[in-house]
């Protein structure tokens, strides 16, 4: 009988124990979120940019300088931190300056470069060299104007950065040389070595 009865004590305890362990709060577990992927810088874009130009005309005191904007693209392949591309623009220039009696100007110019930068993140530093191409004018006050498409190079450093899942914004620095051509109405040959920074963004694809 006393068996029993310890039996059924036990027994009790044991029920009891485990009633209250039910009604204890269960432990929370914090789940750490997923990291968030690497921006990548693959792929194709198309973008718009807006600048300054200012240069020197060779054999000629004129410094033709003025606003320039146009439009970009190009494509971009990232390995690892390391982004190579190229890049092709065309641009409108209001550059020009006139002293007596002549009369300078760059209404266009564009540029084909190669691109290879450093990706931290969503902001890539890099550096672009290559061809360069445009139109430099010549002027005698209302009197004669001539023209020459002229080719040279180009080099520059910037900065990109992105700022909505298709979107990047940037800052950049051209030097641009355009080789001289001999001109009639000054009787030497001319050439423009310019200065262009200007400010962009670009839609990835």
């Amino acid at each position: 009988m006393k068996r029993i009865a310890r039996a059924a004590a036990l027994l009790a305890t044991v029920a009891g124990g485990g009633a209250a362990a039910a009604d204890l709060p269960h432990p929370s577990y914090y789940t750490a979120p997923a990291p968030l992927s690497a921006y990548s810088w693959t792929g194709l874009y198309l973008g718009g940019n807006l600048g300054h130009e200012w240069g020197i005309t060779s054999n000629n005191p004129t410094r033709p300088s003025g606003f320039a904007g146009g439009a970009q693209g190009g494509y971009n392949w990232q390995t690892g931190q390391l982004v190579f591309g190229g890049e092709a623009d065309i641009q409108l220039s209001g550059a020009k300056d006139t002293f007596a009696p002549w009369k300078f100007s760059n209404p266009w110019f564009g540029t084909l470069r190669g691109r290879a930068g450093f990706a931290v993140n969503n902001f890539l530093i890099y550096g672009t060299a290559g061809v360069a191409f445009g139109e430099l004018s010549a002027e005698t006050i209302g009197l004669q104007s001539e023209s020459h498409t002229n080719v040279g190079w180009t080099a520059g450093v910037g900065v990109e950065a992105g700022i909505a899942a298709n979107w990047s914004a940037k800052v950049e620095y051209l030097f641009v040389d355009l080789a001289s051509n001999t001109y009639g109405l000054t009787g030497t040959s001319n050439a423009l070595s310019a200065s262009l920074f200007r400010m962009g963004v670009n839609y990835h694809f």
